[in-house]
């Protein structure tokens, strides 16, 4: 089962597409419309509008069910936590239909609570394929999320880094950019380093 990745425009975040379930929302939804009918579950990395913005529409598109972890969980219905203010925007004021735990498996996917960017931020491991959907927490070429929104805490961003660093990483599909299909883990190492090094 490959992951397919649906790019993000401008500002907006990458989604993803594994089987059923889509990964993060910032996407317009004329571009998941054409997998309406293979969609039952949308999973969301965490709670900031540009992984958030359409999760109402695509969700009412699709039938599908919405899935975050419990810290984060607030910020879909509340402007200040999603950052949908600096979007020029409202949050997406859907609550969610599910609540994730760290370690819970859905389908193919292991849900990794992976705080530091938010509170509440999730990676997904898809073991068989060796792959990590990760969402703002980590980024190709040694890049890692912002920790100076609110919620965010540098030492837990990179004791989460430090656990995706501990993974069997080939594929790496990240909450911006461009995926890289192998070598993945090279590049959550180098996150980390530049972490420790007091980059960022």
């Amino acid at each position: 089962m490959p992951v397919i990745w649906i790019p993000g425009q401008g500002y907006f975040g990458n989604a993803y597409l594994v089987g059923s379930v889509l990964i993060d929302a910032g996407v317009l939804p004329s571009v998941i419309e054409p997998h309406r009918e293979d969609i039952d579950t949308i999973i969301l990395t965490h709670c900031h509008f540009d992984h958030t913005a359409y999760t109402r529409e695509i969700a009412h598109l699709c039938s599908a069910c919405v899935a975050i972890h419990p810290l984060d969980a607030p910020g879909l219905t509340e402007d200040g936590m999603s950052l949908s203010l600096q979007f020029g925007s409202r949050s997406p004021g859907i609550p969610p239909d599910r609540l994730l735990s760290d370690g819970e498996q859905l389908g193919p996917l292991t849900v990794l609570h992976t705080p530091g960017h938010t509170p509440g931020s999730i990676s997904l491991y898809f073991e068989e394929e060796r792959a990590l959907i990760s969402g703002d927490t980590v980024f190709t070429d040694g890049g890692f999320g912002r920790y100076d929104f609110p919620g965010g805490d540098r030492t837990a961003l990179a004791r989460s880094i430090e656990r995706l660093a501990s993974l069997d990483v080939e594929g790496l599909y990240p909450g911006h950019g461009a995926p890289v299909r192998h070598g993945g883990r090279r590049h959550i190492e180098a996150a980390l380093q530049l972490l420790r090094a007091g980059y960022g």
